[in-house]
């Protein structure tokens, strides 16, 4: 049983070791589509990872303003509401 858990640990590690050696796919992407006869320049390049970071920092904000909109209007209402003074 040892053997076999040992045998699988190994497997899994030089089997990761083959997967992360590819390198990322926006690096494999460029390099193929600069040895191609339309060449992505690096400033469209930049452009498009730029866009996706932007996207994915976006989402996680507006999933959590939807969520607790509530607590967010109550919030709102609470410190910056009209207050009457008598």
């Amino acid at each position: 049983m040892k053997n076999k858990i040992i045998l699988t640990v190994l497997t899994l590690m030089f089997s990761a070791w083959e997967l992360f050696a590819q390198g990322c796919s926006q690096c494999r992407m460029l390099s193929e589509q600069q040895s191609s006869p339309t060449e992505l320049d690096e400033s469209a390049f930049s452009s498009n990872i730029n866009y996706g970071i932007m996207y994915l920092m976006i989402i996680p904000y507006l999933l959590i303003m939807f969520l607790l909109r509530k607590q967010i209007i109550r919030y709102f209402k609470k410190h910056f509401g009209k207050k009457t003074t008598v």
